[in-house]
């Protein structure tokens, strides 16, 4: 396709998702699945218009994932509810830790004894499948930040971490395959990897939050009564927090998030303590005032993605090994997972059943795979995992896109909380 022509495609696009937004909220599909559909029309697997090859383009895709996670991330982050708590939140970190693991030990055996991969690649494949999706799980994670939902808490909780957590995993499978070092016994791995990365992460998050928040707090007050640009801050915060923590080998992802969730919940407190109150409430944000610009570029970066996503398909991509691994981590490692990981939790019972069912796979998985192939993937294996990773992020589209509005709709309709009203 020549240049105006993915300008008539992608304007045509956005003319047609902006008039039609009420109704595609009725309609049972997401607009990720007509994304989707447009291209495979365009992409080889339909009209043969174009055709994108990520493992030619892996580092132009691996920079395009990176920053639409990252935007993700902090979107989902100042939209967090309410002041931490680890009863709150004990739930999705058991999700993004215990489960998180189980569903690599899982699929890296499925990958070794199934599907013949060498050890290091069924790890390497796990940690890249493992973690659920900030973006393209938009219509199960809070709306907006007064949204009080149990289960779309749940869902955005765990995709905000996962996507950090997923990390070691990442190293240890590049390790196993002799392309990181381990350390011996995999004491490096341990030390570095595991326990710094994660602790500093969300040192450097947590921190990087509060001082905005704070800073900007004050500016907005009397005596200075600064005008802010909070989506220069938003993005610079993201910016600061992310360099940071690839330069001293911390979970850039991880620190994003909790920067979100620090700067959000910093400022909750700052307007609940400051006198006068009915001041205090009437003063912008820096959340807030960020997070419609983030939501803006989370949904063009969705659009792009799925697209490119459908354009490297070809029919013959849909072999028996990648529709097996796909239905393998549906229906038997994210279920298995989430139940054991929230065994004894206290979680209602359907809520779990939910969680279960809606481990959206997407451009977290992606970004990790692109990753990977950076750091030296060889070819042949490269090209396996790039095939069955992109079945199981597409089958996700579809198969989680289908369902999400009729359980979803269930699920309220029995008496639970819908977005919004209080638990």
């Amino acid at each position: 396709m020549t240049t105006p022509q993915w300008f008539v495609l992608i304007g045509t696009l956005l003319l047609v998702r902006g008039l039609t937004a009420t109704l595609l909220q009725r309609l049972p599909v997401t607009a990720a699945i007509i994304y989707l559909a447009v291209g495979l029309l365009v992409g080889p697997s339909g009209l043969n218009l174009f055709h994108f090859n990520p493992l030619k383009e892996s580092a132009l895709l691996e920079s395009l994932t990176e920053v639409a996670v990252l935007i993700s991330l902090f979107s989902a982050g100042v939209k967090m509810p309410g002041t931490f708590t680890f009863t709150r939140w004990r739930s999705p970190l058991l999700l993004a830790t215990v489960s998180m693991t189980l569903t690599v030990a899982m699929v890296a055996a499925f990958a070794y004894y199934v599907l013949g991969l060498p050890l290091g690649a069924g790890v390497l494949l796990g940690a890249i499948l493992a973690p659920t999706d900030p973006v393209l799980a938009t219509d199960v994670q809070i709306r907006h930040p007064g949204d009080r939902d149990q289960l779309r808490f749940t869902l955005t909780c765990e995709a905000g971490m996962n996507d950090g957590t997923a990390f070691p995993f990442v190293m240890l499978g590049l390790g196993l395959l002799g392309l990181h070092e381990l350390g011996d016994s995999g004491s490096r791995w341990l030390v570095v990897e595991v326990l710094w990365a994660t602790v500093g992460a969300i040192a450097i998050g947590v921190s990087a939050g509060i001082a905005l928040a704070r800073v900007g707090w004050v500016l907005r007050r009397e005596p200075h009564k600064h005008a802010l640009m909070d989506d220069f801050l938003g993005l610079g915060l993201i910016g600061v927090v992310y360099g940071l923590c690839v330069m001293v080998d911390a979970w850039g992802f991880l620190a994003v998030f909790f920067a979100a969730v620090a700067l959000r919940q910093t400022e909750q407190k700052l307007a609940r303590t400051s006198q006068p109150k009915a001041d205090a409430q009437l003063l912008p944000t820096v959340s807030e005032g960020s997070l419609v610009f983030k939501e803006h570029l989370e949904r063009l970066s969705e659009m792009m993605l799925v697209i490119l996503l459908g354009g490297t398909l070809f029919l013959n991509s849909w072999t028996w090994q990648a529709v097996g691994v796909s239905l393998f981590l549906f229906l038997v490692a994210r279920p298995i997972s989430v139940l054991l990981g929230l065994w004894g939790s206290g979680t209602p019972w359907r809520i779990q059943g939910l969680v279960a069912w809606f481990g959206v796979r997407g451009v977290g998985s992606l970004y990790y795979l692109m990753y990977a192939i950076e750091h030296g993937v060889p070819e042949p294996l490269a090209l396996q995992l790039i095939q069955l990773t992109l079945i199981v992020v597409t089958l996700s589209i579809v198969l989680h896109g289908t369902s999400v509005k009729p359980l979803l709709g269930m699920f309220w309709r029995r008496g639970n909380p819908g977005p919004g009203e209080p638990p």
